[in-house]
């Protein structure tokens, strides 16, 4: 399960992918009205991302926060990992934040490992294949 703090960064980042175009910087108000966000918990999230590459801010009159790189580079999978560290419903599955489990003894024989890895799989064949263009598409079932 992603938090809410992931949605909130995803929901933000679709708003500044449709703007992507006309390279004009985004508010934080104007993403917290639209898409409904408390803004001072916007700002921590667009903070985290811009200094972790994703986003670039521009201050002064006409300032705000745009995309640093084009959205097709940006996947929910990085998204979520900066936000939210481990995609993995197990640490002993995951792939960038691999830790053994507190209560497991033998990795090979633990009995739950083979399905954590093929949930693992599945999310992160969707997550790393779905980028920030893909969110704004109004037909997301054509993925």
């Amino acid at each position: 399960m992603i938090s809410k703090k992931a949605k909130y960064a995803l929901k933000a980042l679709k708003v500044l992918t449709e703007k992507f175009e006309s390279n004009e910087p985004t508010l934080i108000n104007d993403i917290a009205v639209k898409e409904k966000i408390p803004k001072k918990f916007l700002e921590a999230i667009l903070l985290e991302l811009r200094n972790q590459g994703v986003l670039k801010s521009q201050k002064g009159k006409g300032g705000g926060y745009l995309l640093r790189m084009s959205p097709t580079e940006v996947s929910v999978a990085k998204v979520l990992r900066i936000i939210d560290g481990p995609i993995a419903p197990t640490p002993c599955v995951s792939v960038n934040f691999y830790g053994k489990c507190d209560d497991c003894e033998s990795e090979e024989l633990c009995s739950i490992r083979p399905i954590m890895m093929k949930i693992r799989n599945a999310n992160l064949e969707i997550y790393e294949n779905t980028n920030l263009v893909d969110l704004v598409k109004k037909d997301i079932n054509s993925l």
